[in-house]
């Protein structure tokens, strides 16, 4: 056990690397917004995916620090979804291949070292225990739409040849979204709950600028 002092200090900065990974979530929002909204349409800058790996990795960290499996399954996606946009931007290539191969098991990394840290632990994050009950699963659900919404938005840039964010990607993010604002009201998780708020605004704010570009055609 530790001291209560201690432990209180430790809670703080946890959140608080959560918060962090959060905030560079929100900015990456905020900036393609800024983007969408100088050009009029929805848009994909290279900054956005950029970001978005920085902070999925901060954000793992974070998932694995509170022992969420909810966290840990979407952000590992995510991670490597990111790459791949970056990778149809035409930017991962200009990365040295040194910090590539760096930058590539950083996921795998930090599960290892989750399960050795404590075994016992890491076997019970991902058993049937830990999805016991009806708001994990709809927290797992909306944390994988919110990953899936990029295999989908990777489909779509794919034939499309270049990265794109079509309607359907804020479609799912808005729905998965409410889903994962209910699973952090019930946990509780305050990062969750302030983020995927935000985020939601976000989504709903794009789709509407996707059917007004429709309509000034």
């Amino acid at each position: 056990m530790c001291a209560t002092y201690f432990c209180a200090m430790t809670a703080y900065l946890v959140y608080a690397l959560g918060f962090f990974a959060q905030a560079l979530f929100g900015s990456r929002m905020v900036v393609q917004w800024f983007y969408s909204e100088r050009q009029g349409s929805v848009v994909s800058p290279t900054v956005f995916w950029v970001i978005s790996l920085v902070a999925s990795f901060l954000f793992l960290i974070y998932g694995v620090l509170q022992r969420d499996p909810v966290i840990l399954v979407g952000q590992t996606l995510s991670y490597y979804i990111y790459i791949r946009n970056l990778q149809l931007k035409g930017v991962w290539r200009q990365v040295p291949l040194a910090v590539r191969l760096y930058i590539w098991p950083l996921p795998v990394v930090l599960m290892v070292i989750l399960w050795q840290s404590n075994p016992l632990a890491f076997q019970r994050l991902f058993s049937a225990e830990a999805f016991s009950t009806t708001w994990v699963w709809i927290g797992t659900v909306g944390q994988l739409m919110l990953n899936l919404r990029y295999l989908y938005q990777w489909y779509r840039s794919e034939q499309a040849g270049e990265s794109i964010l079509p309607l359907g990607f804020w479609t799912i993010s808005a729905v998965a979204s409410m889903m994962v604002v209910g699973y952090a009201l019930q946990k509780p998780d305050p990062v969750l709950l302030l983020s995927q708020s935000m985020g939601l605004l976000v989504y709903l704010r794009n789709i509407a600028l996707h059917y007004k570009s429709i309509k000034t055609i």
